[in-house]
Formats: C-alpha cells, structure tokens, sequence
C-alpha cells in the first residue's frame, strides 16, 4: 500500500504531540536511548506520566513553553504501511506553519479536547484544511479520560464538527474517533474503557484508509533540468527531468509542450539512470522526446489527453494564506515560484478576506499576518496551471519578496480571469 502523509492539527494543547509521541511509542518506531532521554526529561521536570510529546517538540522554546512553533516532520512504518506525519502547531500565531505542513498531507488528524469541544482555532484548522484540498479528516476527540470516557461528550463533539464541517470552501469526509493520548485508548490498541465505541483503533485506521489517487488529469511534467552529457557516448541524449505528476507515462504517448504547445512523441523514459517502458507518478524521471523541440526550465510536459489539459495563462486567480509581518495590499508587486517557474507578479485585486471561524468572506483591501483571502494576480509569463482541487501540483505556488528573497504567500490557484 502506498505511503501515507498525514499532519497532526488542532488547537494548542490538544495534544498534538502526545498522540505523535503514543503512535511512535505504541508502534515501536522509537529508540530506546530516545526513549531514556525523554524518560530523563519527564522525571526531571516532576511530570507524572512520561512526555511523550517530546518526541516531536524538538526546539529549545518549544521543550521550554510546552508547545509546539515549528512543524516537527517523522517517519515511522509498520508491517502495512510507511508513514510521513508532519505535527503542526496549534497557536494562531503560528497558522502559517501548519499550512505548510498540512498542504503536503494526504490525511488530516484534527484533535480535539474532550473538556472544551470545538474551539475558534479548531474551525480556523478544519477550515484551513479544507481549503488545501485534505479531503479526508480524522477527528480525533482526544483526552476521553478526563470526561470519564463519557459517549454523550463525545457524540456531541462530533454532531458539532459534522455542522461545521458541511459549510466548509470543500467537502471534506469526517472520520470520528475518541482517544486518550496519554493513557493509549484508540490509538494503537482499542480501549478496554470505552466499549460503546465500535469502530477501529486510528492506527488500523491509517493502515487501511484509501486516499483518492489524482485521477482527473493525465500526465505532467515540469522540467526542471535539461541533460545534455556532452559525451561521446551519449552524444545525442538529450533528456527532460523533473517528477511525474498526474497520471502515468509511458514510451509510445503523445506529449504537449506547454507553454508553446508544440507535440511529440516519448521515446525514452529513464529512472535514476535505468531505461524505464513506463513511470508512475510521484516517481523522479528524465522524459527523451522524438523531435528535437526547444524546452527549457519551467516548460510542461503534458500527455495530450482530452478534456484533461491544464490552462496556459497570465492572469490567475487564487486563495491565500499570508505568512509575513508586512501587509499584502492591492498593486504590490511580488516574484512568484509555480512549480518549476519563477516570475514575476502584480496584484490586481484583493477579492476577500475568509472568516474562518464561520466559513464565511467578506470584502478586503489588505490582507496581514495569518489573514487567508483571495487575490487577482497578473503573471509577467504565462504560466501552465490547474484548478488546486483537480491537480495540487499544478494548483499550488508560492509568493516571494522580491528584496529579501523571503517566502511570503501560499497560493491554491482556482481559476484564470
């Protein structure tokens, strides 16, 4: 079964980590002088049950204030899967580093704090996730023990969510379960306390849940390097790498080369080096083309499929997730990086300010720190792009400050003007 991303969200100490930490303990996927060292920690602090959340909280501040800042990114498997999990902060401040961790994940873990149901930062995460395109959500009603493993605390949670979850920008698939981080119960086996849930553990959950391929395009590419060995015997190579996203590929199918549209067909197909008849996507490649076409950095291959061609345009329209200090304003010019394209970029209009707490917009003229809205971009190329929710690859960039080269926006492209 294939690998499976997943990120860990929710609002601050809703044990985030803890669950991270259980998962990683429970499936023996840690090390035991890691576990002495956090055992070391824990009893030095006085707590009375070992910190399992230290296992993810790795900066100094972050072991200091008891929460997470950054996003803490761990790699465990089990005889069914592998898996990438990316635990993401709770703090409002820190919004923008859970966008980053969440944009790349299959599966979202919303926990939830038993005591206190949904809060403001709960619905900013579901919305959030929703927004990125995580279709499928586990809603983890985390610290059970503290209610006394009560069913009707956690049916009630979970009839919110459900409420919250139907007015969310995308639909999203709720998998409900209770759990108590720190005791174990529901996370890698099933709670002897609570026998009124009859549902699976989250880790059989995460071992066998189906995450939806990205079947509605054919192949792409965005080349991002062009081989030419200029060697005597590879003296006519000339090879396109870049990661195979969309559908698969194969030697024998038709490729367009956007943006200039020009076709060929693939006579080569080579994975780290060894000659290849078919690549799958997600797989790192170097695409050999029939006819000898001018492609450079930043071009796309695409297979030449119908009705699954993505838009070659300069004007886009887009959601955000504004990451800075510094204000995005109306007529602000910005270097825009889409795939494996960087340009420069001109906002026309700011659309909208999303309310994330009640899944509502309204007008904007400027967006600030952790604000989401939408914005009308004008792009100095055109640029080869998909609507987010059909092919994120080709949906996704990011905006840059021209003068300090730092990252500033995230950018989920949803139409053309």
């Amino acid at each position: 079964m294939r690998q499976l991303r997943f990120a860990t969200i929710g609002s601050v100490d809703d044990g985030k980590s803890t669950l991270i930490g259980r998962l990683l303990y429970d499936s023996k996927s840690i090390f035991e002088d890691q576990l002495e060292h956090v055992e070391a920690v824990s009893k030095r602090r006085g707590d009375e049950y070992v910190d399992l959340s230290l296992l993810t909280d790795g900066l100094r501040a972050e072991r200091e204030q008891g929460i997470t800042i950054d996003v803490a990114y761990r790699y465990f498997a089990t005889p069914k899967r592998t898996f990438v999990v990316a635990d993401t902060p709770g703090h409002a401040q820190y919004t923008r580093n859970m966008v980053t961790g969440a944009s790349a994940s299959d599966v979202a873990i919303v926990l939830v704090d038993a005591r206190n149901g949904l809060t403001e930062q709960t619905r900013r995460h579901l919305f959030v996730a929703s927004l990125l395109g995580v279709k499928l959500v586990i809603l983890a009603v985390n610290k059970m023990d503290l209610v006394d493993f009560d069913e009707a605390t956690y049916h009630r949670i979970v009839a919110e969510a459900t409420a919250h979850a139907q007015a969310l920008p995308a639909p999203v698939v709720l998998n409900p379960l209770p759990i108590s981080a720190l005791l174990g119960d529901n996370v890698v086996d099933a709670s002897t306390n609570m026998p009124w849930f009859t549902g699976v553990p989250l880790l059989d959950l995460l071992e066998t849940i189906e995450v939806p391929g990205d079947h509605n395009v054919g192949a792409r590419l965005a080349v991002q390097w062009v081989i030419r060995p200029y060697s005597t015997e590879h003296h006519d190579y000339r090879g396109f790498a870049g990661r195979l996203t969309g559908g698969s590929l194969a030697i024998g199918d038709l490729l367009s080369v956007l943006p200039g549209g020009q076709q060929s067909t693939v006579i080569g197909i080579d994975r780290g080096g060894v000659p290849q008849d078919t690549a799958q996507p997600g797989e790192a490649i170097s695409v050999q083309l029939a006819d000898d076409i001018d492609i450079g950095r930043g071009d796309v291959l695409v297979a030449v499929v119908a009705n699954e061609a993505p838009i070659v345009t300069d004007r886009i329209i887009a959601d955000i997730s504004w990451m800075v200090d510094k204000p995005l304003e109306t007529g602000s010019r910005w270097i825009i990086k889409h795939q494996t394209r960087t340009a420069k970029a001109f906002v026309s209009a700011i659309e909208l300010r999303h309310d994330v707490a009640t899944a509502t917009h309204s007008p904007a003229e400027s967006l600030t720190l952790n604000d989401l809205g939408r914005v009308h971009l004008n792009v100095s190329v055109p640029l080869v792009i998909d609507n987010y929710d059909r092919h994120r690859p080709g949906g996704a960039a990011i905006l840059i400050d021209e003068a300090t080269g730092m990252t500033c926006a995230a950018l989920m492209i949803r139409d053309n003007e």
